[in-house]
């Protein structure tokens, strides 16, 4: 039998908040229930904004939160090499390519397709699809490395195949067996020059080298996940079972909280007064027996 395994990973790029406890106990709860075992992962690709002092800031909330981890903690920026050896793999099937399309060009050329009045095509966080490998002027120049996904699906061949089971929900409800549709993504970005992998390319190749099992996190995360099935399948990594869950929003209930939202901080209620015990409550966990 498979010992489940599950795991909680944030960006120390900013102060944790009640959101990301919501998702670390839910992941801890998860693990202890099925008699697994629970990891932390540092994503910590982006090696501008995610500082020492943040990471260490976070794992003193994780362990006021009374969080458990296996050691050693695994960072992404101690591990590139695993995703630039991905990323050749897809480069050597003809499946990905150098973009030198900036965002300077990519904006104008949106603009002057929809002052035409027609609207260019949008993915699922509302930025416009990448035009195509088609538009590149020399790929060999660009410093973007781009997942040709018409032509990823079309190597896979069936496409009713592609998908997920999902024992969480999605934002309409969707649960079981979801189908796939990474084309709304787009030819989405692998690599940067600034950055040599990217959340799509490094989520999937950790998942599959900690043995992941059961991957937990928020529902703003659905969508993501058919481009994560499409990197999985092409790359013949094992795919976990997916659970999507509910997001803490703000005061309002229109937002999801953010970072820079220093009120919910951890810290910032610690400093407060509260317990663990009122963070549970507050995110509608239960208490620790």
């Amino acid at each position: 039998m498979v010992t489940p395994v599950f795991r909680f990973a944030p960006s120390p790029n900013g102060l944790l908040h009640l959101g990301h406890a919501y998702s670390a106990l839910l992941n801890f709860d998860m693990a202890r229930a099925a008699g697994g075992r629970f990891l932390l992962r540092i994503e910590d690709i982006d090696t501008v904004r995610c500082t020492p002092e943040l990471e260490a800031r976070m794992l003193e909330d994780l362990a006021w939160l009374g969080l458990e981890w296996e050691e050693p903690v695994r960072r992404q920026s101690e591990h590139f090499a695993d995703y630039r050896a991905a990323l050749e793999a897809l480069a050597d099937a003809g499946l990905a390519y150098r973009s030198a399309m900036s965002r300077g060009d990519i904006r104008r050329l949106v603009e002057a397709h929809e002052a035409e009045g027609v609207l260019w095509p949008r993915d699922p966080d509302g930025a416009p699809l990448f035009p195509g490998r088609e538009h590149e002027r020399d790929e060999e120049e660009g410093g973007v490395w781009r997942l040709d996904v018409a032509a990823a699906i079309d190597h896979l061949g069936a496409r009713d195949q592609l998908g997920w089971m999902e024992e969480g929900t999605g934002p309409a409800g969707e649960t079981g067996w979801q189908a796939a549709d990474p084309a709304v993504w787009g030819d989405f970005v692998l690599a940067r020059r600034d950055t040599p992998t990217s959340y799509h390319l490094s989520v999937v190749v950790d998942d599959a080298l900690q043995g992941v099992t059961h991957v937990v996190r928020g529902r703003d995360l659905f969508t993501a996940t058919s481009a994560h099935v499409l990197l999985q399948d092409l790359l013949g990594l094992p795919r976990p079972v997916y659970h999507h869950h509910d997001l803490v929003m703000d005061d309002d209930g229109t937002r999801k909280l953010s970072k820079s939202r220093g009120d919910t901080a951890l810290a910032a209620l610690r400093e407060a007064g509260m317990t663990p015990g009122d963070v549970r409550r507050i995110v509608g966990l239960p208490r620790v027996v």
